[in-house]
């Protein structure tokens, strides 16, 4: 089986129940070529920048499911049949398999600080000077 996102747009004729059954159909003909639903996502109304087949708004719907390769074209002759679909995309995905970090020390060893040396101000270098040319 392999995974895929299937991204839908719904005609914004329908109301919102009606886009909500649409997508219960898409998910029965999923389920019908014995394809696996991982994650949906309620149908979202938004406008369209272009009319796809005169409509300006449309419902978004995503899905994504496991499915066998040679069920996928059953499934989208299926989806081309529906009239109420005005387009749709159907992406294979990789699976996401989270990465194993190497564990870090908690706390970062601290280099030993080396002890500042105290600034000497230009009159103490001056009487020292003094007390050198002195004893010459």
């Amino acid at each position: 089986m392999r995974f895929y996102e299937l991204t839908s747009l719904i005609s914004s004729k329908l109301s919102e129940e009606e886009a909500r059954k649409i997508s219960e159909k898409i998910n029965s003909f999923i389920q019908k070529e014995e394809g696996i639903l991982d994650k949906e996502a309620n149908p979202l109304k938004l406008k369209l920048a272009l009319p796809i087949k005169k409509e300006r708004q449309a419902y978004l719907l995503t899905l994504n499911f496991y499915l066998d390769l040679g069920k996928l074209e059953n499934l989208e002759k299926k989806l081309k049949s529906t009239p109420e679909i005005l387009r749709f995309l159907v992406q294979r995905k990789k699976l996401e398999i989270a990465k194993i970090l190497p564990e870090k020390p908690l706390l970062k060893i601290k280099k030993p600080l080396k002890p500042r040396e105290e600034k000497v101000e230009l009159e103490e270098i001056e009487k020292k000077l003094e007390e050198i040319l002195g004893e010459i």
